[in-house]
């Protein structure tokens, strides 16, 4: 038995790919299946089987569309329901692979109320567990993505379920979906496998026995929720079109919201009015989908020659489909300017008086605090707006932990009419490091 993994780092997520003996068993894929099934042909595997251990909250499946393409069983918790055929995967009823593979569902109800794990075993003998949202590396899948209301009932399930797979023999690989990035994940997890062994020395969430006192822990601060997540359930939950073409026009006329994703260097020195700035990077998608309006049509702006690709498959997986094409040559009109500004000449400008806009999230705040900063989260900037203290017809000081969502900020401010000013190449906590250093 082999288990390959293909990390989808902007969304914090991993798919796998176990082979035994020329089958294979594709586990949680995301919606680009390409890179799954071609690594199965090369290595002469038939897929047999695609599971999935929930209906995902933070990325549109391409199981459906595998199954379809290759003609393998798919395999979802019997509690999912979804509206497409599939094999219901039931608590403890073993699924046959051939040659002496099982596939044993497992019910671990709390990220979500249908989760399911999957138990690997080769001839009889139990070797690796797919936990999907459920025990993680160091953490737990959280428990209120349904919703705060249900979030109680979730976590205490994830409780009784967590210790349900701790009980396990303690050999076995671990393999979860949910990992280091993602904001499916309770606590932060950390690596991206262990094993049942590993878990039990290292997850703080193990060691907590009472349900109660284990739900007060993973709802006391819970991470920001994507704005894009409402719409991940129910699009699995009815079915997910194959991925569009990842080629996309080359246009004079944006249409609709126009996201340049060129290098912020390049991005200060001019862009379209009106334009957002995101550059490309591996959570370009999730950033796009957390802060435009979803399903709205779609311009990228791109330097010449600048592939697209890996931007448009970014937002496929999360189920973007409507770009319009790319705009290059942005001639006389990329009139929208920001300002970069490094440690040392943000900390000189901090020092002149200017005013500060910390774009981080709350749970960094209370890490790092910079005296007389205005905070406001990237995403509630968008949707709560500019905060009023700001005085439009002052430069503003913007950051955050590395100059990544500082860099966007002042592209929304810019576009606002507002003077940025972002801090590149380091972030909050260096400022607060070089303050006192010169005091």
């Amino acid at each position: 038995m082999d288990v390959l993994s293909f990390r989808t780092p902007g969304l914090g997520d991993q798919t796998y790919l176990l082979t035994h003996d020329g089958r294979g068993v594709l586990v949680d894929p995301q919606r680009d299946i390409g890179r799954f099934l071609d690594a199965a042909a090369e290595r002469d595997v038939e897929l047999r089987f695609v599971l999935e251990t929930h209906l995902h909250n933070d990325y549109v499946s391409g199981a459906e569309q595998a199954a379809l393409r290759t003609g393998a069983e798919l395999v979802l918790p019997a509690a999912a329901a979804p509206a497409y055929r599939h094999t219901p995967a039931f608590h403890l009823e073993d699924i046959d692979g051939g040659d002496g593979l099982t596939l044993r569902p497992v019910h671990t109800p709390g990220h979500t109320p249908e989760h399911t794990s999957y138990l690997v075993l080769i001839d009889g003998e139990p070797v690796a567990l797919f936990s999907g949202g459920s025990l993680l590396v160091a953490s737990a899948g959280r428990p209120d993505l349904l919703g705060i209301e249900r979030a109680r009932s979730l976590a205490r399930l994830q409780h009784r379920s967590l210790h349900r797979l701790a009980a396990l023999p303690p050999g076995i690989a671990l393999y979860p979906t949910h990992g280091e990035g993602s904001f499916c994940t309770a606590t932060g997890a950390g690596r991206l496998t262990s094993t049942i062994a590993t878990e039990l020395t290292v997850n703080p969430l193990l060691a907590i026995d009472d349900a109660e006192k284990f739900a007060d822990t993973l709802l006391a601060a819970p991470m920001p929720i994507p704005a894009f997540y409402r719409y991940m359930g129910p699009a699995n939950t009815l079915g997910v079109p194959a991925m569009p073409p990842t080629r996309v026009p080359d246009i004079d006329e944006p249409a609709g919201h126009v996201v340049d994703l060129r290098p912020r260097h390049v991005q200060a020195q001019g862009m379209l009015p009106g334009s957002y700035g995101i550059e490309l990077d591996d959570d370009f998608g999730s950033w796009t989908g957390w802060l435009l309006p979803h399903d709205q049509p779609i311009t990228l702006v791109a330097e010449p020659g600048q592939d697209v690709t890996e931007a448009v498959t970014q937002l496929a997986q999360i189920g973007i489909d409507t770009v319009q094409g790319v705009v290059r040559d942005l001639g006389q009109a990329a009139t929208q300017t920001y300002r970069l500004a490094n440690l040392d000449a943000f900390v000189e400008l901090l020092g002149a008086g200017l005013q500060l806009l910390d774009v981080r999230m709350p749970s960094e705040w209370e890490q790092t605090r910079l005296e007389g900063a205005i905070e406001r989260f990237l995403p509630d900037l968008f949707t709560q707006g500019i905060p009023a203290e700001l005085d439009p017809e002052r430069p503003v000081l913007v950051a955050c932990a590395s100059g990544r969502r500082a860099a966007i900020a002042a592209t929304y401010l810019a576009r606002e009419g507002y003077r940025p000013i972002a801090l590149t190449g380091a972030g909050v906590p260096d400022v607060a490091n070089a303050l006192d250093k010169l005091n």
